[in-house]
């Protein structure tokens, strides 16, 4: 049996899983997947955080990718990070830089089973700064300097590439190389607050084939996870990385407050599975939870598997098609051959809401305005927590 075959199916155990500590975050990045900002009363405590990790430590799982909100804010944030490496469970986290101060990143540097990634949404500040806030790409390049300075080599830049930064992708690979760290480039997904801005930040058809072209020819040594495989379509040449998605089977999420949900990008009650505080912890969610038994059995793949490049798109991103309006075997929202925005002409709007916000602001959404960098914050160990072209079409017969 192929590998990907045995992920088709599920695994006895996520082979990574994220996690989002909390809600709490310095910033409000206007595309921010999880509608971050406020922290929620309910997230779980330091000795609940523990428990779940000595399960994944049972479980062998390899590394949890810790994210928020701004994940460095919980005052007990580094006791976890170094509870999970005497587990001998890995850690990489997501930051925005707000508290990697030189002697943080000495110690991270010095540090083992300890990977880092921060985020960056443009390679100017006045890209970077529109959608994640007025001194986020200072913050960031600052971090960036303090890992270097420390040693800490391979750290990564997590980049979603939106149309206001595609064609800056050399100068990301640039930044990445000038200061000994790894590009990651991710897709915009309309999921939180991204689904306020996905029709004016997700790329254009040409500026798909732009990164499909740039990945094929730089690609090599930068990472991409399952964030583009829609993009196989396009041509012969496979891009590296999973090329079908690992809701369920391979990966999951695990939020704030110990909801689990099948999908990083689907935070949403149709993709809930469970709660780690129910009888059995995470690993009877895992192994017990209907919503993922019914993501492992075998999937049709609806009207697309009659286009020529099913397989190797797999019919796109689940997460995607759900925020979009689309079925979940339907084409996804930015298939390259077109059948993603022929359906989305008869959506309507009948379009599934997030249905969690812990934004700064809670007026009606809108696309918000990102919060400037250290505004009411003291040094960065003091800040507080914040309050809260197919043969057959697969559209033929689609019926939205």
């Amino acid at each position: 049996m192929r590998l990907v075959e045995h992920f088709q199916h599920g695994l006895d155990s996520p082979i990574c899983l994220t996690w989002e500590l909390t809600y709490a975050c310095n910033l409000s990045c206007v595309h921010c997947l999880s509608a971050s900002g406020r922290r929620d009363p309910r997230e779980l405590s330091t000795a609940e955080c523990k428990a779940v990790l000595d399960e994944l430590q049972r479980m062998q799982v390899f590394y949890v990718n810790i994210g928020g909100g701004e994940p460095t804010v919980r005052a007990d944030f580094w006791e976890l990070v170094e509870y999970a490496v005497d587990q001998q469970v890995g850690v990489k986290f997501s930051t925005n830089g707000v508290r990697l101060t030189p002697e943080r990143a000495r110690w991270l540097a010095g540090t083992d089973y300890v990977d880092v990634q921060l985020s960056l949404d443009g390679a100017t500040a006045e890209v970077n700064d529109r959608v994640r806030g007025t001194g986020s790409y200072d913050t960031a390049m600052a971090a960036m300097r303090n890992l270097r300075d420390a040693g800490f080599r391979d750290f990564k830049i997590s980049v979603v590439l939106t149309r206001e930064n595609v064609d800056q992708l050399d100068r990301f690979k640039e930044i990445a190389d000038e200061h000994g760290a790894q590009l990651r480039l991710t897709r915009l997904r309309p999921s939180g607050r991204g689904a306020d801005v996905w029709d004016e930040l997700h790329p254009t058809a040409g500026q798909q084939r732009e990164i499909y072209d740039w990945l094929i020819a730089h690609g090599e040594g930068v990472l991409t996870g399952d964030s583009f495989f829609h993009l196989n379509a396009l041509g012969s040449t496979p891009l590296p990385g999973l090329n079908l998605c690992g809701a369920g089977r391979v990966v999951c999420l695990i939020d704030p407050i110990g909801d689990v949900y099948a999908c990083p990008f689907a935070i949403h009650s149709e993709f809930l599975a469970g709660n780690v505080r129910d009888e059995g912890g995470f690993g009877a969610v895992w192994r017990e939870s209907e919503l993922f038994e019914r993501l492992r059995a075998p999937q049709a793949g609806g009207a697309c598997t009659s286009c020529t490049a099913y397989d190797a798109c797999q019919g796109g991103c689940m997460a995607a098609k759900f925020f979009t309006g689309l079925p979940l075997d339907g084409p996804d929202p930015e298939c390259v051959l077109g059948n993603g925005e022929r359906a989305l002409a008869g959506v309507g709007t009948a379009v599934p809401k997030p249905d969690k916000d812990h934004s700064h602001r809670t007026a009606p959404r809108r696309r918000p305005e990102p919060v400037a960098v250290g505004i009411g914050w003291g040094p960065p160990d003091e800040q507080p927590v914040p309050d809260r072209a197919c043969d057959t079409s697969p559209l033929a017969g689609f019926r939205p």
